[in-house]
This record gives structure tokens, sequence and C-alpha cells, in this order.
């Protein structure tokens, strides 16, 4: 199906590093390149660097005094005391490192660089794994996303004239991408996550659905703690298709964080890779049936960045590219990285699902994850717009 994918990345990505300490750890992006290399995934052709983004890309987005505050952060290495207190600069989740507006310009400008190839034509897929910081919103840092990549990337498509349908499966709730575009009908945001009464940021409820024009047009499915692949599955198929398909988009922009997997130590959903795949196979299947093709992934959450994070990414991009076989993790890269990992390596691509066995109250959590699909698919409130007009109207 796919004609012309692209995948974004330079090794200069990885200097957006909050440090060893840190669980957003830049070395997860440098074993997802190696692993697609080695699994002979990559050709001169399908990689494409990212040009940085510029003041004015972030402006769209961004309160300038937020970016200023930013830039002399990353200039003098440290946060004055009001830019932690207004900006969420210098906390324990965002902390400050030299160069920090520099790298991060440079990581908007990947998802930028895919949107705008998107958008001329030049391509129809694009990933950009380095992306996906979905939690920053106009003028605050948050849960380590300086600036939000995905935000300025649907704002551009938005002034190419593009309907926007962006998907997040991160186990955190896509609070900025939301937020941003909270009141535009022009953009769905659709987001599966644990649900916000267990884990940051603690938004994302079914009851978020949009303001004025954009009533309708904010859809949460907050999954219930040790949520496994038969259930998000499950409710994918209940949402996905039927919001997609209403609303007919001329673009995808999803986020694939994949901090609900089973081994990930900062969530609490039992996913495999098979709930990854089948989700990249669905988006990369409507993407082709609502907007030729038009489709860009990015990466996000995932902090098992040694057994999960370059498998889950690597089958993403297979799906993008159709090469779908992936059997064994190649033998170079386990010998490469296995000597450093404090865990053992899997030494298959995709998990054995059947070595996951079904979570206590498996029955119970499908069943409360089904009904909450089935309060966010109301069609009293999906699209509906502005609520007052409506009534006015009457």
């Amino acid at each position: 199906m796919s004609s012309n994918p692209c995948l974004i990345y330079v090794p200069e990505l990885l200097q957006y590093n909050f440090g060893p300490q840190h669980p957003f750890n830049p070395l997860r992006l440098k074993l997802t390149i190696d692993l697609i290399d080695q699994l002979g995934l990559l050709t001169p052709t399908l990689l494409y660097p990212p040009e940085s983004a510029v003041d004015a890309d972030l402006h769209t987005v961004h309160d300038r005094h937020y970016v200023d505050a930013v830039k002399k952060a990353g200039d003098t290495g440290e946060a004055e005391p009001q830019d932690t207190q207004y900006y969420e600069l210098g906390t324990e989740d965002n902390p400050v490192f030299s160069g920090m507006h520099h790298a991060s310009l440079l990581l908007v400008g990947g998802t930028l660089t895919g949107a705008k190839r998107i958008a001329s034509g030049k391509a129809d897929h694009v990933l950009n794994f380095s992306g996906g910081l979905h939690h920053a919103v106009r003028a605050k840092a948050s849960g380590f996303c300086i600036y939000n990549d995905l935000a300025v990337a649907i704002s551009y498509l938005r002034s190419q004239g593009m309907r926007v349908a962006y998907v997040d499966i991160d186990a955190h709730h896509g609070d900025g991408v939301q937020w941003l575009f909270y009141d535009d009908p022009e953009v769905l945001t659709i987001s599966f996550h644990e649900s916000g009464k267990f884990l940051f940021p603690g938004t994302g409820t079914v009851y978020e659905r949009g303001s004025k024009a954009g009533f309708g047009y904010s859809l949460n499915i907050p999954l219930e703690p040790f949520t496994q692949d038969q259930s998000f599955k499950e409710v994918l198929d209940m949402v996905l298709p039927v919001a997609l398909e209403q609303f007919r988009p001329d673009v995808i922009v999803s986020q694939h964080g994949c901090d609900g997997h089973e081994f990930d130590p900062l969530a609490h959903l039992s996913f495999t890779t098979e709930a990854y795949s089948y989700a990249a196979k669905t988006i990369h299947q409507l993407s082709h049936r609502l907007c030729d093709g038009r489709w860009l992934a990015t990466g996000g959450g995932g902090y098992d960045f040694w057994r999960v994070v370059p498998r889950v990414w690597t089958l993403l991009w297979a799906e993008m590219i159709e090469k779908g076989d992936l059997v064994d993790m190649p033998g170079e890269w386990l010998k490469k990285y296995g000597k450093h990992s404090p865990v053992a390596l899997p030494e298959m691509v995709s998990d054995d699902t059947e070595a996951f066995s079904p979570k206590p109250r498996h029955a119970e959590i499908m069943e409360k994850n089904r009904l909450t699909a089935e309060k966010a698919m109301n069609p009293q409130f999906l699209l509906k717009g502005d609520p007052s007009r409506t009534q006015l109207a009457k």
C-alpha cells in the first residue's frame, strides 16, 4: 500500500538528554535505529535528516515568553526560580540541560519535516521516533516534554488547510495536544491511555470532549490498570474506525509511546508487542482508506529501553514499509548491547503472547474498558460542535 515512506533520523537527536539518571534516555533512539538497520529495514533512500525548527514554528503553539525562558535556561544551564514556578523548568521531570533549546528545536523539526514532506506530496508515511512529546502545553514544560513537536506539526498541517486526526496510544494521556486544539473542530484528538485516576497527568476522562466549536472533537478512552492486549484491541476497534470514518481526516498523526508494555516501569498497563503492532496496522489501513495514505507517526514514552522500545518502534517502521515477517533479533545487535543491558534481551522481535498469563480480574477489566468505550462513543456528543449554538438553533 505504501508508495513513499520516510524515516527521520540523525545522531544529533541524541542531544535531547536530561542526564544519565533520567528515565527519558536517548539511548533508546540509538538502540532502535541500530535494530532497524541490522534487520535490513533501512536504505539511504528511506532515511531523511530533520530540518531544525525555528522560533516562528514554536510560536504557532507556544508562548513567546516561555520560549525565551527555555533559551535562557539552555544557555546558562539552570532555571531561574520564577521559571521553575511558572514554566516547570528545572523540575525533577524537566531538568535543565545545556543546549536544551537547540536540541529541542531539532526534535521538533523532525516531526515538522515529516509534516512538510507529507503536505507537499513527497512522502505518504513518515516516522520520527524521536518525537512524540505530547505533554508540553502553551507556556509550560511537562512530563519530560519541553516543546510539543506534535502540536507544531499539526499547526503546520492546519495552515495547509488539512483536517487532522490525532491518535495517541501512549500509556499517559495526550493532554498537551488535546488542550492546544481543544476548540478546533478541524483537529480530532483520540487518546487511549491508562486512567488518570492512577497515572500522570491525571486527565483524560471521557467527559473531556472539547469546547466551543470543538465540542465532541476530543475523545478519551481511559483504560483500567493491567489492561492486556485483548481488551485494548477490542476498544481500539470500537472507537478508532468509527470516529475516523465520521471525521474524514486529510492526514493522521499518531503518537506511539510504548510505556503500556508489561515490562515498562512507569505505568501499569500490561500490553505485549502484539497490541502495538495491531494499533500500527489499524492506523496504517485507515490512512489508506480515508486519506490517501497520509500518515505521520512519532515515538513517545517508553522506559524499558533495552527490551521494549527498540522492538516496538522497529515493528512500527516495518508496518509502514510493509515488512511484517520479522522473527529473530539480529545476533550482532544482541552481542553489541547484551553485555551492557541489566536484563536479558529478547531473542525474538515480537513477544510470545502465550508467555503472558491473563491478569486477575481479566474479565472485569475487559468489561469496564468496554463500557468506557461505549460511553466515549455516545453519538449525542461525538463531533457535535458548539453545544450552545446547537441549543440556540433549536
